[in-house]
């Protein structure tokens, strides 16, 4: 048996500890399958004296954590500090230079620093591996490195955040608004204190960003995401989907298009029968067509102590056993600058919300501008009737281009009798 992988682990928060616990646990397992032994002989995080419930007293603690990326008899460093820059981005730059494979769970840190990483990575001879970053417990990067690759991929896309896909399942579920789903996934710890990341879509873009570099070859581009997020998203929205024979989800969605490769994360109304729309909860699900093997689909839990954990395990699994796959497939240099399709340029059918006063000639006003800009309504819906109270009217257009649509609602949003910005969702019939 070989001389155990030594490992230094940055970060001992909710995964970090989960790392030992899985290294601990598994240990006979672990060893069969790397080859030898995988063993945590250093760590670092930000108090040092915190119960953990994991014994990490016959370790080497280091205060400063770059100090971990030139500790004597470190082999491999486990990055679980999170955030695009900072101590983050210094120690896995620190450990690549000190000649150190790096494994991380951080996908704010690849989605803006990815293709530098790989490139250092590559110029130094060490592996940047990082399936915890995507989907958790999901192997979606293996998937679309290494078990996809004899495929072209068209289109990937999926549900990359757990917060929003329990805010949204609840919501559905239950009835309640935004708001009050939201307070509950807090108190119940599924969503931050501070949840815009998650909300907002920024998360879900980050994974979208290395997800669409690992299908398509191209270096990583975040800034070419277009993201929006959930808050707008009501419980008549909610409802209106359901009678219509759709689920509202937040997707993160990557193709190429004849006018380059499209990045977006947004809320969309797919079709109750598509495999994306039965993933409900916390759960994580991708989906990847391909030439030859055509529709894959991925879901599990994509987040959590265990599930991540698991992934930068297997990761660890990979470099003690002498497997280095290149960071996003194919050799860093080789990744190209892509032509980005602009968010304006995307056609598809909306489903537009209004609320207005019920007053005649609203409905002719919103369909002339609608006329003006080439936008055909495929149907209308109308509940109530009341002149002096505001009432929704909801339409499903035809395809239609998003610049035209957005040119639309901002005349539309003006009119007099409508008394809130309209509010749009995407279908999308995957």
């Amino acid at each position: 048996m070989r001389e155990p992988l030594r490992i230094a682990v940055a970060g001992l928060g909710t995964v970090g500890v989960g790392v030992l616990r899985v290294l601990r646990d598994n240990a006979a397992l672990i060893r069969a399958r790397a080859g030898r032994a995988l063993q945590v002989v250093a760590v670092s995080a930000r108090h040092r004296g915190r119960d953990r419930g994991v014994d990490i007293a016959d370790l080497t603690w280091c205060d400063d954590v770059l100090d971990l990326a030139d500790l004597a008899g470190v082999d491999a460093v486990v990055e679980l500090i999170g955030g695009d820059d900072g101590p983050a981005k210094a120690l896995t730059e620190a450990a690549i230079a000190a000649g150190k494979p790096v494994v991380t769970a951080n996908k704010a840190l690849l989605a803006v620093h990815g293709t530098d990483l790989a490139r250092a990575a590559e110029r130094a001879g060490v592996t940047l591996a990082y399936e915890a970053a995507v989907a958790g417990g999901v192997p979606i990067v293996k998937a679309l490195r290494e078990g996809l690759g004899a495929n072209r991929i068209g289109r990937v896309h999926g549900i990359l955040n757990g917060t929003c896909n329990y805010i949204l399942t609840e919501m559905r579920e239950t009835g309640r608004d935004f708001d009050a789903v939201l307070a509950e996934a807090q108190a119940l710890g599924y969503a931050e204190a501070d949840p815009g990341t998650d909300i907002d879509g920024i998360d879900a873009a980050h994974k979208l960003a290395i997800l669409t570099s690992l299908a398509f070859g191209t270096v990583v581009n975040f800034g070419a995401v277009y993201v929006a997020g959930i808050r707008r998203i009501g419980a008549l929205d909610i409802a209106y989907a359901g009678e219509l024979g759709y689920r509202i989800k937040l997707l993160g969605i990557a193709r190429e298009t004849a006018d380059g490769i499209e990045q977006r994360v947004h809320p969309c109304m797919v079709p109750e029968r598509s495999p994306i729309a039965a993933v409900d909860g916390v759960f994580n699900a991708v989906v990847v067509d391909g030439d030859f093997v055509e529709r894959t689909v991925f879901e599990g839990q994509g987040a959590g102590q265990g599930p991540t954990a698991s992934a930068v395990v297997a990761d660890l699994i990979d470099l003690a056993a002498g497997r280095r796959p290149p960071t996003f497939g194919i050799p860093a240099t080789a990744l190209r600058e892509a032509t980005w399709a602009p968010m304006s340029g995307h056609v598809g059918p909306y489903y537009v919300r209004l609320q207005v006063y019920d007053r005649p000639g609203v409905i002719a006003d919103i369909s002339a501008i609608l006329r003006d800009e080439a936008i055909s309504i495929e149907s209308l819906l109308q509940r109530g009737r009341s002149a002096s109270e505001a009432v929704p009217v909801v339409l499903i257009s035809h395809e239609a281009e998003e610049a035209a649509m957005r040119r639309a609602f901002g005349r539309i949003g003006e009119l007099e009798s409508v008394l809130e910005p309209p509010r749009l969702i995407r279908i999308e019939t995957l």
